[in-house]
């Protein structure tokens, strides 16, 4: 049986430096951490930026492809209802044209004088509109020749007789306007030319 020698006490293990270093310094062990955690935050931030970006753009494009749907089916609308009101005018022009003549001849009294009367103001309403004049230049765009003369009192193709008035609604031409027309007499224009000279060297 062994005696303890008095004052001997048993004492714990001290680390040694390195370790003890260690062991003193928890926080400098748990940065590593920290810096992977930031990263992994921005990380995220940049993804959710980026899906924010993404949803952004795909909402811009929706609202724009819903204006031009809307300004393209305002633009059917328009022409649909363009074309139904013009095919009805169309059908109407017979009408008018017997309207006219019966005006030309003294008929259009009494009822039939309001009727006629109301029927011009409804058309007018919707669009239409008459057109062809006796003495205006004739313009093939919107004039058809049914008869063809010379005259020596005009200048250029003129029209002298509306055979039958023209319709337009707006810019657009319903039924061209059925004239005659005549042209200068061949030779004309260079006899006027010719005194045109005369004149010019008799003013010299």
């Amino acid at each position: 049986m062994s005696e303890e020698t008095p004052g001997f006490e048993e004492k714990p293990d001290v680390p040694s430096g390195d370790a003890a270093e260690a062991a003193e310094s928890p926080e400098d062990a748990a940065a590593p951490a920290g810096d992977v955690t930031d990263t992994a935050l921005l990380a995220q931030l940049d993804q959710a930026r980026t899906a924010l970006s993404e949803r952004t753009a795909d909402l811009q494009r929706l609202q724009a492809e819903y204006q031009n749907y809307r300004r393209r089916v305002e633009r059917d609308r328009v022409t649909v209802k363009e074309i139904a009101v013009a095919s009805l005018l169309t059908e109407l022009l017979p009408v008018l044209d017997d309207i006219g003549r019966a005006r030309e001849h003294g008929e259009v009294v009494g009822g039939f004088k309001s009727v006629a009367e109301s029927l011009e103001t409804v058309v007018a309403k919707m669009g239409l509109q008459q057109f062809g004049k006796e003495g205006e230049p004739f313009d093939p765009t919107i004039h058809e020749a049914l008869m063809h003369s010379y005259a020596p009192d005009v200048t250029e193709t003129t029209c002298v007789a509306i055979l039958q008035p023209g319709y337009r609604i707006g810019e657009r031409t319903v039924r061209p306007a059925r004239v005659a027309v005549a042209e200068p007499q061949p030779g004309a224009q260079a006899k006027v030319e010719e005194s045109d000279d005369s004149a010019e060297k008799d003013s010299e």
